[in-house]
């Protein structure tokens, strides 16, 4: 047996009203284009995770962070629920159609500094103001170190490597 159901032909907005009010989210006469019809705040971390994720596609770079940030990061990804450090080494100012993003990185030996910088530069905006249709104003980046090809990963990873506890 096939069930058949009857739908009323009311579009949003087509809907007769009582006593003329308006539907919900539309203004007069419902012409009001629907990119105005409420607002968007996006947090300071949402940037900073997608400036994060974008200066990391750079080939040139090795990690986000200074010294001490990355040792923290270390630790707290260790640590359950402790996350996993995508805004390390970022920090972005959100305005509302504006952001600012400011970058430590570490680059690989033999890479072109400014080269890498521009290239990040242009990344982060390009993924920024795709993603979030905010402008972004400036991306500052600071070169903390050059990870050489013979140094370890996380120094004091090879050390906790000899104790691990069961």
């Amino acid at each position: 047996m096939t069930e058949t159901t009857q739908r009323r032909n009311s579009a949003p907005g087509t809907a007769k009203q009582d006593a003329g009010t308006a539907p919900q989210g539309l203004r007069g006469d419902g012409t009001a284009p629907p990119e105005t019809r409420g607002s968007t705040a996006i947090a300071d971390t949402v940037v900073a995770k997608i400036a994060g994720m974008a200066a990391r596609e750079i080939p040139e770079v090795h990690n986000l962070g200074g010294g001490m940030t990355r040792a923290f990061g270390a630790v707290r990804q260790r640590v359950p629920g402790g996350g996993t450090g995508v805004t390390q080494g970022v920090k972005v100012e959100v305005g509302e159609r504006q952001a600012a993003v400011d970058l430590d990185v570490v680059v690989e030996y033999g890479a072109a500094i400014a080269d890498t910088a521009a290239d990040i530069r242009t990344n982060v905006i390009n993924a920024v103001e795709r993603m979030t249709g905010l402008e972004v104003v400036e991306v500052n980046i600071a070169v903390d170190d050059v990870h050489l090809p013979d140094e370890e990963e996380d120094e004091g990873e090879s050390e906790q490597q000899g104790r691990r506890v069961a």
